[in-house]
């Protein structure tokens, strides 16, 4: 082990060289900090840093991470005024963000590609009006109203869409359980190139199953299909009976 803050000599600072036996390797989950630190018994580190009695840095642990805004100002009271207190979030602040922002991002691209499906039930639906054009010609000069045929259509429609997103949140879920899995199988395909920790940081992609989000994908894919299927089922019920069985 190495330290450039060694003796003062008249040439110059002698860094300090110790040996010592590597008594366990272990990980903690993110490559930069496994590549940069090394724990040594408190003692054996004062010796070595020439800091006998003392400790430049206390780490606290709370049984809450999320929690630690609120134990700032104890933690300042107990250090004193000349004590400089950085909490989790602190050495974490860019990394957050960039979490925050990627978060939104993927909204937008599952925003943008519901849109995108429901374009797939719309063409559908305007097929199946143009197909059944008689028979609600037929249907309308036997009574039936226009609030009758909207109804219909988008009942068809929206069984569609709640169908697709009973499925996809399935297949989502699966994933999520098992992502994984599916990682290990596709780096092993590629041959140990598809996540690289030394780029990344991290070993592996962490996936929590949260219902928040869940039940948010729902809402917004449900919702789009509902207001997308009303355009078709609308123009379904504003046919005229007369020119339907005419042009039939």
């Amino acid at each position: 082990m190495i330290s450039p803050n060694g003796v003062r000599t008249a040439f110059g600072t002698s860094p300090r060289v110790k040996s010592y036996t590597v008594a366990y390797i272990f990980t903690v989950g993110h490559y930069n900090i496994d590549q940069t630190r090394l724990y040594l018994p408190f003692g054996e580190a004062q010796s070595f840093f020439n800091r006998e009695g003392q400790a430049d840095q206390i780490e606290v642990f709370i049984n809450d991470p999320e929690a630690v805004n609120s134990m700032i100002s104890a933690l300042r009271a107990a250090s004193g005024d000349d004590a400089v207190l950085e909490t989790w979030r602190d050495y974490a602040g860019g990394f957050l963000r960039a979490l925050a922002i990627e978060d939104n991002v993927m909204l937008v691209i599952m925003i943008v590609l519901i849109l995108l499906s429901t374009m797939n039930i719309i063409s559908g639906l305007i097929m199946l009006v143009k197909n059944k054009g008689r028979d609600i010609g037929i249907l309308r000069t036997m009574g039936l109203t226009e609030g009758t045929v909207l109804r219909v259509f988008f009942l068809c429609g929206a069984g569609i869409g709640l169908v697709g997103t009973i499925l996809g949140v399935l297949l989502g879920v699966l994933f999520v359980l098992n992502i994984d899995a599916i990682f290990s199988l596709v780096n092993y395909i590629s041959g140990g190139e598809v996540w690289d920790p030394s780029i990344r940081g991290i070993y592996h992609l962490p996936a929590e199953l949260r219902g928040m989000d869940v039940a948010k994908a729902m809402g917004i894919s449900l919702s789009l299909s509902f207001i997308i299927t009303i355009f078709p089922a609308r123009r379904a019920a504003r046919m005229n009976p007369v020119e339907a069985l005419r042009n039939e």
